[in-house]
């Protein structure tokens, strides 16, 4: 008797105890992760997320939660993924690229939304100010203007005679038009003639790279932006192919087999990103959260793709690469 006695007060016990469980588990929050790419080609950056927000003081699987949606390469998929998301009701949604956050942008007015994208927010529209963002959104932009030099500079030392260099331009990014006008002041800076070619969808791709052969163009800028960053295998692949000296815009590209890059650190990026989703669920406001800049700069030189093109890289030039793929 006193065995179903203690059996009915346990099952009671228990019975009150799990709505308290379910009501803990809703109150954790939840992250919406909207990327363009995939789970794969992004972990590096999701760990970085990650690390951010472990500073802050939340961890995935114990005190927050994450709902991850990757577009695949493509876009159309993104409005609905970003709606799927708002309908769940996550607490945050950090948005992984342009694309992304336009498409986190027009499914919500109200929830934050962190972003990284490689474009001025302010003059897309996004932000009212850097500043003083105000509304719904915050992040890092990781445009920035003055690369142009720098990366001609570093073209000119790996390959000092041509007299013409090609820039591949994003133009489904706002900042293409900037970004189109700083390489153009950095090859009259440095004696040279720049042609850009406008990408606009993926033949584009294919067809800039066959004007380049045939005008024989000695080198290859490739701009920022997420359009590009969706096909850098593409990219890479057809410039290694016909044996152009490219400089690429971010590392990504020479671990994917790039000869060289230079440009922010995206690491750093979406490092600050989670930081500053751990803020906004401390209760922080993105209205209040300063849209965050380009600190930290990385050049990766890919020797052994160097090797495989017949290029020899100047010992100066190694010596001041951040990374050396062997």
């Amino acid at each position: 008797m006193m065995r179903r006695r203690n059996f009915i007060a346990l099952l009671g016990g228990a019975a009150t105890a799990w709505p308290l469980a379910a009501g803990a588990q809703q109150a954790m929050p939840v992250i919406g992760y909207l990327g363009t790419r995939s789970l794969e080609s992004d972990a590096h950056l999701v760990a970085m997320v990650r690390q951010g927000l472990a500073e802050a003081g939340f961890v995935e699987g114990q005190n927050l939660r994450v709902e991850y949606r990757f577009a695949g390469g493509q876009t159309n998929p993104l409005s609905a993924m970003a709606a799927d998301l708002v309908g769940r009701r996550v607490t945050v949604i950090v948005a992984s690229a342009g694309p992304a956050m336009r498409a986190a942008k027009e499914a919500t007015t109200t929830i934050p939304i962190v972003f990284s994208v490689a474009q001025d927010p302010v003059n897309s529209g996004v932000v009212a100010s850097l500043n003083h963002p105000g509304g719904n959104l915050t992040g890092v932009t990781t445009f920035a203007s003055e690369l142009g030099t720098k990366q001609f500079g570093l073209l000119q030392e790996l390959v000092p005679a041509p007299a013409v260099i090609g820039y591949l331009l994003d133009t489904t990014t706002s900042a293409s038009a900037s970004e189109a006008k700083s390489i153009e002041t950095a090859a009259r800076a440095f004696g040279r003639q720049s042609v850009t070619f406008k990408i606009h969808d993926e033949r584009d791709i294919d067809a800039a790279f066959m004007s380049v052969v045939e005008q024989r163009i000695g080198g290859i800028v490739v701009s920022s932006g997420a359009f590009f960053g969706i096909r850098l295998n593409q990219i890479v692949v057809l410039a290694n192919h016909y044996a152009i000296p490219t400089l690429y815009p971010r590392r990504e590209y020479a671990i994917a087999g790039g000869l060289m890059s230079y440009g922010t650190s995206f690491a750093d990026a979406y490092h600050q990103v989670g930081m500053y989703v751990g803020r906004i669920l401390g209760g922080a406001k993105p209205a209040d959260l300063p849209v965050l800049r380009p600190t930290k700069f990385e050049f990766v030189i890919n020797l052994q793709t160097a090797r495989l093109l017949g290029i020899a890289v100047p010992p100066p030039l190694l010596r001041t690469a951040d990374e050396v793929i062997e």
